[in-house]
């Protein structure tokens, strides 16, 4: 099946062949059209699986539909609650790369900033928002933001949501939503409490449920530096000065870390490009064709921008940053070890990730083979 196949329009078509997506995965082939049917969805499904595309693509299809029929400014038509800022930027990301030819604004709001920034997208007029529950309640007690015109409400990651305690923030949220409405509902469990929250919002939902991504392949060999953060720099530096290292995809968390790292490999004397959300399509494919064709050894990246990244013989893969999402370090380090191919994952752990690496090495069910990296050390 391919996406064309789903009866998407051709803005959004458009934009996911330029992002490379041609084949939806299981979860977007059962749940797009469900979703376009404007009929509710219980998705079991955790990140990894292109959940977010699932239910990102409908909504901009359906609020494409329907920005004819508006009248009068912008309201938010659509809620995306999500647990943690990572998330919700993610999310916002997603949205710009499928979107961009849609005509619709989003914005993405969540705490441990200022709020002017965000309350200034806001009053400018918005069609989609993203949100963290803290700061979302927060502007609403404070009579910022209404969701009085919401026809879409998404909760993702809700078992994640219980076990960081929102769960009754949630329940005041959802007492605040129209009670006609498309509800979406997605978590990577369904104990008892999740199914009984689950109730509570959905009517007459379809039930979705995809087998999570948690097997690496066996060509790949995996390595993990424990790391102080000050050195892992250093650390990258003398990886990828090793002349085994034929091409190498680093991984980071943030936009801005891609291009501070990219400019530190760049001064070493490495042929270096950066790809993420603020670049132009037209830089990131540059900046691909340049690592595929090999005129570039190193391609720093973010997740979001490394989605459909499909490089031939592709030695290395660096995580600098490790990902909250364990699924994220499956999907990562299968860029490399394709097609029967062998291939190494190196990963960078400093004291602060360690919480992540447990996870990753839960999810794939062994232990990574690691080191301690100190910076006398030959590596």
């Amino acid at each position: 099946m391919t996406f064309k196949e789903l009866n998407l329009v051709d803005p959004i078509l458009d934009a996911l062949i330029s992002e490379g997506y041609t084949t939806p995965t299981p979860i977007q082939q059962k749940a797009i059209p469900i979703l376009l049917e404007r009929r509710d969805l219980l998705g079991c499904a955790q990140t990894g699986t292109g959940k977010t595309a699932a239910f990102a693509i409908p909504i901009l299809q359906l609020l494409y539909h329907d920005k004819g029929l508006q009248k009068g400014p912008r309201q938010i038509k659509a809620l995306i609650l999500t647990p943690t800022r990572e998330l919700a930027i993610q999310i916002s990301e997603s949205f710009s790369a499928y979107g961009r030819n849609c005509g619709l604004r989003h914005g993405v709001i969540f705490g441990g900033v200022n709020q002017s920034k965000q309350v200034e997208a806001i009053r400018g007029g918005l069609d989609i928002l993203i949100a963290t529950p803290g700061r979302l309640l927060d502007l609403i007690n404070q009579q910022l933001l209404t969701l009085q015109h919401l026809n879409t409400f998404v909760l993702d990651e809700a078992d994640r949501m219980l076990d960081m305690g929102f769960v009754h923030d949630v329940k005041r949220i959802i007492s605040k939503l129209p009670a006609k409405r498309q509800s979406l509902f997605f978590s990577a469990t369904m104990p008892p409490e999740i199914q009984k929250l689950a109730n509570t919002i959905l009517h007459n939902p379809i039930k979705v449920e995809v087998s999570p991504i948690s097997s690496t392949t066996e060509t790949v060999e995996q390595l993990v530096y424990f790391v102080e953060k000050r050195d892992k720099r250093a650390l990258l530096i003398r990886l990828l000065k090793n002349p085994e290292v034929k091409s190498a995809l680093v991984f980071t968390r943030t936009k801005h870390g891609a291009d501070k790292i990219n400019r530190d490999i760049i001064k070493a004397g490495i042929r270096s490009n950066a790809i993420h959300g603020n670049k132009s399509q037209n830089a990131r494919q540059s900046a691909l064709s340049g690592f595929k064709e090999g005129r570039l050894r190193v391609l720093v990246a973010t997740d979001i921008a490394a989605r459909g990244i499909d490089v031939d013989n592709l030695s290395h893969v660096i995580n600098y940053d490790l990902p909250n999402i364990p699924e994220t370090y499956v999907h990562r380090i299968g860029r490399t070890g394709r097609a029967g191919a062998s291939g190494i994952a190196v990963s960078f752990c400093d004291s602060e990730e360690k919480a992540y690496l447990r996870d990753i090495s839960k999810l794939i069910a062994k232990t990574i083979p690691s080191l301690t990296y100190r910076p006398e050390m030959q590596v």
